[in-house]
């Protein structure tokens, strides 16, 4: 029999409502829109409102849904950072920090073979634009602060001790091997999988 506070502890959370399903919606819409004009025009020549009027919107509600016009196409690496996090601190304790970031990683592998055109189309733009990989490493930098408090705490890493580099210096390779994986793939056009060539990126530095 399972007390009230077990049962409590394990309620499913409450499912997003209309709006914010209506809301990922439109943005999924809107990023698939500029994705697709930023391949064929370029990003510096892609326009707002070139993207709100292809969208269906006015400009001031593109603002609404974006900040800016880099966030519609890096706007999700907040959520795909979340899910990194979550699935490193999700691994079993008795595995080593390496081995724990590589699986934490499946959760992108994952989404990359279920969209691989549109996974592609990001990369290349990133790729191309020299000021979207410097939001994008910013953003990834983010990621790293996240991570660093669950890998120091696998090391055992006294919280006292922000002098030991150990772990930022396994995260910070760790998302370096993620990003040589990603320009890998790009280049032999998907020829190979992305989890295969993560794989090849990240034993490099264990031989």
């Amino acid at each position: 029999m399972t007390d009230s506070v077990g049962a409590a502890s394990h309620t499913p959370p409450k499912p997003p409502g209309l709006r914010e399903r209506m809301r990922a919606t439109v943005r999924a819409e809107v990023t698939q829109v500029a994705l697709r004009l930023f391949t064929d025009q370029g990003f510096e020549q892609t326009t707002a409102d070139q993207i709100a009027a292809e969208a269906g919107l006015s400009r001031a509600s593109l603002f609404r849904y974006f900040g800016t016009k880099e966030d519609i196409v890096l706007g999700g690496l907040e959520g795909d950072g979340q899910q990194v996090v979550e699935a490193l601190a999700a691994r079993p304790d008795e595995e080593r920090p390496w081995v724990a970031l590589r699986r934490a990683f499946d959760v992108l592998v994952r989404v990359n073979e279920e969209e691989p055109e549109q996974t592609m189309s990001f990369l290349r733009l990133l790729q191309q634009t020299p000021s979207l990989r410097a939001r994008h490493f910013e953003k990834q930098l983010t990621w790293q602060e996240q991570m660093v408090p669950e890998i120091a705490r696998r090391l055992e890493a006294s919280p006292g001790r922000p002098e030991d580099p150990r772990p930022t210096a396994l995260v910070a390779a760790a998302l370096a091997c993620l990003d040589a994986a990603a320009r890998a793939w790009v280049a032999c056009d998907g020829t190979v999988s992305i989890a295969v060539l993560l794989d090849r990126a990240m034993d490099a530095l264990t031989e």
